[in-house]
């Protein structure tokens, strides 16, 4: 914030938004009547109400992006507090009630589908926030990963949407290796995404 639009309303950093909008309302009528007086004092009074009218708004701008800022953080902590849990459905439900959907939130819902096996979705709501923020590592590690996971699923005869899916073969007790080395990737993808996730503060 800055110190100068502080200076201009006659008041601390640390006011309250009522004592900023006091001090705004009573320097407003003063340099409303005082830019009526003749010479430099009219004048000055003139300059000082457009000042303080751009220091005012600029203020409580920065206030509200700031308010909504932390209280978005939290609302994505407490999501990320649900995955962690495996309590997915609540994790859901926070998630739909967002008004706003930022690269975190389809971050968060990428992780909320890959835990219901939804691989597809997974991977379209990472691309979506790779998209909003493109330098954001954590976003495209985790695609990586899960990019990987679906072209391994493909090369073993598997669906990326139906992980438990067999082959005639697998169905029949064949390919014992292949299953398992596919619960041990499954697994080392799920862990991959949550470390990823539990440090998305």
């Amino acid at each position: 914030m800055s110190r100068e639009n502080y200076e201009i309303l006659q008041v601390e950093e640390t006011a309250t938004d009522e004592e900023v909008t006091a001090s705004y309302e009573r320097l407003k009528a003063q340099y409303n009547e005082d830019k009526w007086k003749d010479g430099e004092e009219g004048n000055h009074a003139a300059r000082m109400l457009g000042k303080l009218e751009a220091a005012y708004s600029e203020i409580m701008n920065e206030r509200k992006e700031t308010r909504q800022n932390t209280s978005g953080a939290s609302a994505y902590e407490e999501v990320s507090d649900c995955i962690r849990r495996g309590d997915i459905a609540r994790a859901q439900q926070l998630l739909d009630n967002f008004n706003e959907r930022s690269a975190e939130w389809h971050y968060l819902q990428s992780v909320v589908f890959f835990k219901k096996n939804w691989m597809n979705e997974s991977k379209k709501q990472l691309e979506i926030a790779m998209q909003m923020d493109g330098g954001n590592p954590k976003y495209r590690d985790a695609y990586e990963k899960l990019k990987a996971r679906a072209d391994y699923k493909q090369q073993t005869g598997g669906s990326p949407n139906a992980p438990n899916a067999q082959t005639d073969d697998e169905q029949m007790g064949g390919n014992w290796c292949v299953n398992c080395a596919n619960m041990c990737y499954t697994f080392l993808c799920v862990n991959c995404l949550f470390n990823l996730c539990c440090n998305c503060h």
